[in-house]
C-alpha cells in the first residue's frame, strides 16, 4: 500500500504564521493511527463493550449447567387446627349401601422433609438453549467490533477536520500578512495623498474580516480538539497536536469484506433460526430421572397418649412430559418464520448498498485525487496574479480594487483547494467503511 501525504505548494513557509499558541508547539504531535490507537484503548464506550464480552462464558456456563443434575431440599409443617374430613362408606362397617358416615383423620402435627434429584435424560429445549447462547456470544463479539469501527470513524473524521481547519489557519495567516502589508502601504500613500479616504477603509474591512475568520477558525478548532480528546479518553486540558501531513491513498484498493452490519444480519438469522427450532422443540417429550428421600413425622402432644413419631419415605423413577394440545406455540412458529424470510430479504439489501457505497465511493474519490493537482494550480495561478496586481498598483497601473479581486480569487482558490482534499477524504473514508476495511 503506497502512501503519500498532501502539502500545499509555494506556501510551507506560511508554517511560522500558524499562530495555533505556545500550547500546540509543546503539545505532543499524534497521527491519526496514534490518534485511533489511544481511542480503542481509552474509550469508555469500547471499554463497556469490552466488559459484556466478559459475560458470554457465563451465560453459556449457565446454559449448560441445566444439563447437570439438580438436587432440591424441602421441609414443611403444618399444624391443623381442623384435621380434614373423610367420607367412609358404611358398607365397610356391614351398614347399608349408599350411606356415609364423615370421620377425621390423622393428628394436628405434620412434618415433612424431602430431599429430590432430577436428572435430565433427554430434553432438546436445553440444547437449542446452549446453542442460542453460543450465537448470541458472536453477537456481543460483532456489536463490540461495530462500536470500534464507530470510534474509528468518529476520531478519523475529527481528525480530518482538525487538520482542515490548520490549514484553514495557516492560509487565513498568509492573507493577514499580505493584507496588513497592503494596510501598511495605502495608509503610507493616504498620508502623502496619493491614496483615497474608502480604499484605505475597503482595505480595513477586509483586515477586520479576516482576524474575524480566523477568530472563528481558532475556536472551532479548540473544539473540534477537544471531541477529538472526549474519543480518546483524554482530558481536555491535556496539550494535543496533530501531524499536518494529510495522508491521500495513490489509488488504494482495499479488499471488500462484509460490513460488520451485513454479518450481524447473519448472527441475526441463526438467532432466529434456532430460535424456530426451540419453538418446534416444544412440540416433543422431555424425559428426567428422578429420586426422593424424605423423612415424615406425625405428632400428638395431648393426654393421655402424646407421640411424635418420625417415618422414612424415599423412591426413584423416571418422568416423562409431553404438551398434547398448546395452540399458541403454532402461532409463534409462524410468526418466527416471517422474522427469518425478512432477516433474509435486510441482509440481501445491505450487501446490495454495501456494493452501492463502493462503487460511489470509488468513482468520488478518483474524481477528488484527479481535481487536487489542478486545484494546487489554481492557488499557484491565483497567488502570481495577486503579486503581479500588487506590482502594477505600485507602477499605478493597478488599482485597490483589482487587488482587493486579486486576494478574493486567491482566498477561493484556497477554499476550492481544500474543498477537493474533504472530499477525497470524505470518499476515502466511506470507501474504508462500506469495503469493512477500517481498522485496517
Amino acid at each position: 500500500m503506497k502512501l503519500v501525504s498532501i502539502h500545499i505548494p509555494l506556501l510551507a513557509w506560511l508554517f511560522v504564521f500558524a499562530g495555533l499558541g505556545d500550547n500546540a508547539l509543546q503539545a505532543q504531535t499524534m497521527t491519526l493511527q496514534q490518534c485511533r490507537d489511544t481511542a480503542l484503548s481509552y474509550s469508555k464506550n469500547l471499554q463497556v463493550g469490552r466488559n459484556n464480552l466478559r459475560l458470554n462464558p457465563l451465560r453459556q456456563q449457565e446454559a449448560r449447567s441445566n444439563l447437570l443434575p439438580k438436587v432440591t431440599a424441602s421441609a414443611d409443617y403444618k399444624f391443623f387446627t381442623n384435621l380434614p374430613y373423610q367420607l367412609l362408606p358404611l358398607s365397610v362397617f356391614n351398614g347399608p349401601e349408599g350411606q356415609y358416615k364423615e370421620a377425621q383423620f390423622g393428628v394436628p402435627h405434620n412434618l415433612g422433609a424431602n430431599i429430590q434429584l432430577a436428572i435430565p435424560l433427554y430434553n432438546p429445549q436445553i440444547k437449542a438453549g446452549i446453542r442460542g447462547a453460543e450465537i448470541a456470544a458472536d453477537m456481543d463479539a460483532l456489536q463490540v467490533e461495530k462500536i470500534e469501527e464507530q470510534v474509528i470513524f468518529e476520531v478519523t473524521i475529527l481528525y480530518y477536520n482538525a487538520q482542515i481547519l490548520q490549514y484553514q489557519l495557516l492560509f487565513a495567516d498568509s492573507n493577514l500578512v499580505n493584507i496588513n502589508r497592503l494596510l501598511a502601504t495605502m495608509q503610507l500613500l493616504r498620508t502623502q495623498g496619493l491614496a483615497k479616504g474608502t480604499d484605505l477603509e475597503k482595505i480595513v474591512l477586509q483586515q477586520a474580516q479576516l482576524q474575524s475568520q480566523r477568530s472563528q477558525l481558532d475556536g472551532t478548532l479548540a473544539q473540534i480538539l477537544n471531541s477529538l480528546k472526549f474519543f480518546m479518553g483524554l482530558d481536555l486540558d491535556v496539550p494535543l497536536s496533530l501531524s499536518r501531513d494529510i495522508v491521500q491513498g495513490n489509488d488504494i484498493v482495499y479488499p471488500v469484506s462484509l460490513s460488520v452490519d451485513a454479518r450481524m444480519m447473519q448472527v441475526q438469522n441463526r438467532i432466529l433460526v434456532n430460535e424456530l427450532d426451540l419453538l418446534k422443540k416444544t412440540k416433543l417429550p422431555t424425559v428426567s430421572a428422578i429420586a426422593n428421600y424424605g423423612l415424615t413425622g406425625f405428632g400428638y402432644f395431648k393426654q393421655p397418649d402424646p407421640f411424635f413419631n418420625i417415618f422414612p419415605v424415599g423412591f426413584i423413577g423416571a418422568q416423562a412430559t409431553y404438551p398434547i394440545w398448546n395452540r399458541p406455540t403454532r402461532f409463534k412458529i409462524a410468526q418466527k418464520e416471517v422474522e427469518i424470510r425478512s432477516n433474509r430479504l435486510q441482509s440481501e439489501l445491505i450487501q446490495a448498498q454495501n456494493q452501492l457505497q463502493v462503487a460511489n465511493a470509488i468513482l468520488q474519490r478518483s474524481t477528488a485525487q484527479t481535481n487536487i493537482p489542478a486545484a494546487q494550480q489554481q492557488i499557484a495561478l491565483a497567488k502570481s496574479v495577486y503579486q503581479q496586481t500588487m506590482a502594477q498598483q505600485q507602477q499605478g497601473t493597478a488599482t485597490i480594487t483589482d487587488i482587493l479581486l486579486a486576494d478574493n480569487a486567491m482566498r477561493e482558490a484556497q477554499t476550492h483547494y481544500l474543498n477537493t482534499i474533504i472530499e477525497y477524504l470524505k470518499a476515502d473514508l466511506e470507501l474504508k467503511k462500506a469495503s469493512g476495511s477500517l481498522k485496517n
